[in-house]
């Protein structure tokens, strides 16, 4: 790997917190030190939490952050290495051994048809061979993936480095900014969690929820964002949250707060949050559940 040093635009915990800030996410400060110590340390970043609550966010944020491309890595069951890390271009090997073919022995056009012209290459290969300061990789949803394909990550997340059998060891030209995402579906292996250092992301407090909402939905009133981040926490509190499979993330409240401005709404009532249920839960039954218990969390709050 290079000794390149990692190049960004923060230097600092509080520096970093508030250019991301300035980019509309409002991270806490233990998760501010975590990626500052995943940069410093040029080690990758597990993020768990429930759905929703900004880990996929936190990776688009810190590439415009510190000016790096954003690579991304959609995890999915049955992910096979090639498409995480390249394969060859068959079409254009092909082209090429029928061209040599009259003058060129069979080693030497094996030799050939496998260099690095003809790899078409993944986002692995790419953050890998992406110049100074390197990219920000995602590797989104690495729950949703199998255990063999979490087997094939480990030199990378290890070493910065991947094996091409036709090519040898392929090491970064600069270390990634590397941030794995994963909702629990299931457990990571030990050996993954290992090689990264981990931080949990729950839902967000009040506070800084509706710091978010404003920051992503600036057309909204104050009134109405004050409203919409009381009613989605009052819904992930006791004894609320007990009748809903999942509670809305911070991604349906500030999709939620976007909704009821294009209605015009100047306040919430029943009807209103009827007519939009469908965009802060995505269950039939939580949909249900929430109707009945309408008037319980738009009733003020004790003093």
């Amino acid at each position: 790997m290079s000794d390149l040093p990692t190049t960004s635009a923060v230097d600092s915990i509080d520096s970093l917190t508030h250019a991301l800030q300035g980019v509309g996410y409002h991270a806490p400060r233990r998760l501010a030190t975590a990626v500052f110590l995943a940069m410093k340390l040029q080690r990758p970043l597990l993020l768990e939490g429930e759905p929703g609550v900004g880990k996929t966010e936190l990776a688009k944020a810190l590439a415009k952050v510190l000016g790096r491309p954003l690579l991304r890595l959609q995890c999915y069951d049955g992910m096979e290495q090639r498409e995480a890390l390249y394969e060859w271009n068959h079409t254009a090997q092909l082209l090429h051994m029928r061209a040599a073919q009259s003058t060129a022995t069979p080693d030497e056009i094996e030799r050939e048809v496998y260099q690095a012209r003809y790899l078409i290459r993944r986002p692995l290969l790419q953050a890998l061979q992406t110049p100074a300061p390197g990219a920000v990789l995602l590797i989104d949803e690495v729950d949703r993936a199998d255990e063999p394909f979490e087997a094939f990550l480990l030199e990378y997340l290890g070493e910065y480095q991947v094996s091409i059998p036709e090519l040898g060891t392929i090491e970064a030209v600069a270390a990634p900014l590397t941030i794995l995402t994963s909702n629990r579906t299931r457990d990571l292996n030990d050996a993954v969690k290992r090689r990264c250092l981990y931080q949990w992301l729950d839902y967000p407090e009040r506070e800084r929820e509706l710091a978010i909402v404003r920051s992503q939905v600036p057309e909204a009133s104050k009134q109405l964002t004050e409203q919409v981040s009381r009613f989605v926490s009052r819904l992930r509190s006791q004894p609320f949250s007990n009748a809903f499979q999942r509670g809305p993330g911070i991604a349906e409240s500030v999709e939620w707060a976007k909704a009821l401005v294009a209605l015009d709404t100047l306040t919430l009532d029943p009807e209103v949050i009827q007519d939009t249920a469908g965009i802060l839960f995505k269950q039939r039954e939580d949909v249900a559940a929430l109707l009945p218990m309408l008037d319980q969390l738009l009733a003020p709050e004790p003093v």
